[in-house]
């Protein structure tokens, strides 16, 4: 009960303390809180974006997860040719084929890669249904990335070249039945979608797939034609990027929260050294230097602790309101050519974990920093102390 009792006379001591400061206070306070509504608004706007393009991500490319053909790999070009098989008939598995074309729209030549998939999937948010709706011979959906860099509309119909199973060119007209709009760039830019049945039809390559879309579980029973790539595993480079982002943006708060760990060593340098009488008083009151020493830590770690209570009042409706309305990012032409998933707007997620984190280590670090200068409190000599000598 004693040491409850002695714990709660520190605190009101030190609250008096601080708050008798005055101005010197407030500006030390004000200087924390603006870094850690910083680290928070960051923090919340890399999250929201690593949330928001995972779900992206899901819902037009990756769906539960994906089958690919041992011998294709999306990062290398040359494998779409002989990255192909006979595809596996399950009801949850959309199959999807690749091949390489050119498409001629005013007369300039535009490499492509031509997509097949089924015009009845309801795996992916691509409008495949269009297919159906159109009675072109080749009708195509194409992304707004993919319409807007290439001055395309629909209804435009486009010669389109291609080269079959046995390597013989071939060429058509198609028509742009639908233009989809998507945050996800690897199913928009430089590609054409189509009916894979149309598309088996054009190279002559019946029921042959480069991958499947899968729908749901999936038992990892393959033959060594095909792999199996969780979501996890797909989105594992995603990820990293924003983590990297994350890295990178440590420096700004490292900055940020030295500034204001300057600000709180610095009041407590003033204070060991400017009130040495009142230590000296406190100890002739019965106070311990122990005691003393944690009192004094304690006012620094108070400053961190209405700091961020101050930040999170302001913080956490500001960022709630920006998670709705979203932080708009201007032209994102050059993120789409890098084929990096980000949208016009990113929405900040403050989640609970990451605002508690803050606050733990905001707080941790000013009583680090705090205790650092009042350990001389110990060393003093309570005689010279009570006579404000240095």
């Amino acid at each position: 009960m004693e040491i409850v009792h002695n714990f709660l006379l520190n605190f009101r001591l030190a609250y008096r303390n601080i708050i008798s400061a005055g101005l010197r206070t407030w500006l030390t306070i004000t200087t924390l809180a603006f870094a850690f509504l910083l680290i928070l608004f960051f923090n919340s706007l890399y999250t929201g974006w690593e949330y928001q393009g995972i779900r992206d991500q899901i819902d037009w490319e990756y769906a539960d997860g994906q089958i690919i053909q041992t011998d294709y790999d999306k990062l290398d070009p040359f494998s779409i040719e002989s990255g192909h098989a006979q595809m596996l008939d399950q009801p949850q598995l959309t199959p999807v084929l690749i091949r390489q074309g050119n498409l001629y729209p005013q007369g300039r030549l535009l490499p492509i890669l031509i997509k097949g998939i089924s015009v009845d999937q309801q795996i992916v948010k691509l409008p495949t249904a269009a297919f159906s709706q159109s009675k072109d011979d080749i009708p195509a959906i194409i992304g707004d990335g993919m319409a807007t860099d290439n001055h395309l509309k629909i209804g435009d119909q486009i010669l389109l070249r291609w080269k079959d199973k046995n390597g013989t060119f071939d060429a058509k007209q198609i028509t742009i039945v639908d233009i989809f709009k998507t945050n996800v760039p690897t199913v928009d830019g430089g590609q054409i979608w189509v009916d894979i049945h149309t598309l088996w039809e054009m190279t002559g390559m019946q029921n042959e797939a480069n991958y499947h879309l899968v729908k749901g579980t999936f038992e990892d029973n393959l033959s060594d034609q095909w792999r199996f790539e969780s979501q996890q595993e797909l989105l594992k480079e995603f990820v990293a990027m924003v983590d990297m982002k994350k890295g990178s943006s440590a420096f700004l708060y490292i900055i940020l929260m030295f500034i204001a760990l300057i600000a709180i060593f610095d009041s407590q340098v003033f204070s060991v050294f400017k009130r040495q009488k009142e230590i000296g008083t406190y100890i002739a009151l019965g106070f311990t230097k122990k005691r003393v020493t944690f009192l004094f830590t304690l006012e620094g770690t108070m400053y961190a602790f209405i700091a961020t209570i101050i930040g999170t009042a302001i913080s956490v409706p500001l960022i709630t309101w920006l998670g709705v309305e979203g932080v708009d990012l201007g032209n994102q032409d050059q993120s789409r050519q890098m084929g990096v998933t980000v949208g016009e707007k990113l929405y900040p997620m403050l989640t609970s974990g990451l605002l508690f984190s803050s606050v733990f280590w905001v707080i941790l670090l000013s009583t680090i920093v705090s205790y650092l200068p009042v350990r001389k409190i110990a060393k003093m000599n309570t005689v010279d102390a009570l006579k404000g000598k240095k």
